[in-house]
């Protein structure tokens, strides 16, 4: 090989090994969020919902790099390691708490946490829905037979694409459908993934209630007071116009995959995002904006044991969820964003929440005007965003009435609230995007139809 031949080998060696080093680099940097993913997800899908290891790998983790994970699941201390390549990620299960990514804190520390108990002050099974499971015989006009058929389409059939779970639909207040995939059941708690923020809504209208804090107010952030950010207020951080940087890639080393699986304390790494537009003027999705909230909220109580067991005392037991867990992360704060525990039951029940005007069984949980406050549109959403909710003002499902208004998780979860139907639908499932998204609006229409 002459001079010049060798030149180019050598530099063709050169970019091949460059290209090599710098994909063994990034891959590095996945590392933390592919295994923390499958580890956070299985331990959550293994001991809170009560699923099977082998059922949660074929179906929730069985894409990209996670699905070449390989996962330990240990039944006696309640852990999950996952590795891939020479990276691996824990996660453990605490009572009240739910699984926890080992970021930034000692397992010892974590372990010796204490959830405060919180006693609904009633059983379940003794008491007739919607705080108790006993669910009364109503007739609300209602096609049940052609609800049965939808059931059968969506959960047996999957005729609506994506991957159903769960389904449930209230008409006029009262469970008129419920059906279940056959590993599934009504004591099944599934993840909300996205919807936990409509959760944060409520936690946050209580506070307002209780005279503890004021959506129109630039928030209290000890980081942003001598810069642009102390313009922000509740109502911003809300409608997702906080004006922050951020970036929701899920598919991508991204700020909220980086959030979810490498920081001990996501509320901090989210308000510590500078500033990219204005306050109030630009929309955009970030689940980052939740959790600074969440935080927020945490910092409205002296001490952890208020802060826990405020969402039991003053909204799970109060409107029939006893059992749900919103989960923390390594700090102690509730991962607002992304983490909420709870059955298909529990999930309607706070639909109805909303759809009574934050009263619930009698009793005024959310302050006047705070549903009407939730489903204003943001100014800049063009009708399909209000305060942790989404909306259908600009009609993103043509086939549903203008006043609907969801809740709604980035793998095909949804809670569907038409006021004017005064009907509730919820679905749960693993719906990813790789795999075929739920059509919503034709299933929606369907269930509307036989009204």
């Amino acid at each position: 090989m002459n001079r010049t031949g060798k030149r180019i080998l050598y530099g063709v060696l050169i970019i091949v090994a460059a290209a090599i080093i710098g994909f063994a680099v990034y891959l590095n940097s996945l590392m933390p969020i592919i295994t923390g993913y499958a580890a956070k997800n299985l331990g959550s899908a293994v001991f809170i919902a009560g699923r099977q290891q082998k059922d949660v790998e074929a179906v929730d983790l069985k894409f990209s790099f996670i699905k070449y994970t390989k996962n330990i699941v240990n039944y006696t201390d309640k852990s999950v390691t996952s590795h891939f390549l020479w990276g691996s990620s824990k996660a453990i299960y605490r009572p009240g708490f739910g699984v926890t990514l080992l970021r930034g804190v000692a397992e010892e520390k974590l372990r010796n946490s204490r959830y405060p108990h919180a006693d609904p002050g009633y059983s379940q099974d003794t008491i007739k829905w919607p705080l108790g499971d006993i669910i009364p015989v109503s007739e609300t006009g209602i096609d049940r037979n052609k609800l049965n058929e939808i059931s059968k389409k969506l959960i047996t059939d999957n005729a609506y694409n994506g991957n159903a779970f769960a389904f449930m639909v209230i008409h006029k207040g009262f469970p008129v459908a419920e059906a279940y995939k056959p590993q599934f059941n009504k004591k099944t708690r599934f993840l909300s993934w996205s919807m936990a923020k409509s959760f944060i809504n409520a936690m946050t209208g209580i506070l307002v209630k209780n005279g503890k804090l004021d959506v129109n107010r630039p928030v209290e952030i000890e980081e942003w007071k001598t810069d642009e950010r102390n313009k922000i207020t509740l109502k911003d951080l809300m409608q997702m116009q906080s004006g922050l940087k951020w970036n929701e890639d899920y598919g991508n080393r991204s700020d909220v995959t980086l959030m979810l699986h490498l920081e001990s304390d996501m509320g901090r790494y989210a308000y510590d995002r500078k500033v990219a537009f204005p306050a109030g003027t630009h929309w955009y999705y970030s689940s980052g904006s939740t959790n600074i909230v969440s935080y927020l909220i945490r910092k409205q109580f002296t001490d952890d044991s208020l802060y826990l067991s405020f969402a039991n005392k003053e909204l799970f037991n109060k409107i029939g969820i006893p059992d749900a867990v919103f989960e923390t992360d390594p700090s102690g704060t509730r991962v607002g964003s992304s983490y909420l525990y709870a059955t298909a039951r529990d999930y309607a029940r706070f639909a109805l929440l909303y759809q009574n005007d934050g009263v619930f069984n009698g009793e005024r949980i959310l302050p006047e005007g705070w549903v009407k406050y939730t489903t204003e549109a943001a100014s800049d959403s063009k009708g399909g965003y209000g305060a942790y909710f989404w909306l259908n003002k600009g009609k993103a499902l043509p086939s549903v009435p203008d006043d609907a208004f969801l809740c709604e998780g980035h793998d095909g979860q949804y809670i569907c609230i038409v006021p004017s139907k005064e009907l509730i639908v919820v679905e749960l499932g693993f719906s990813h995007s790789s795999k075929g998204k739920l059509d919503l609006d034709r299933l929606l229409n369907d269930v509307i139809s036989a009204i």
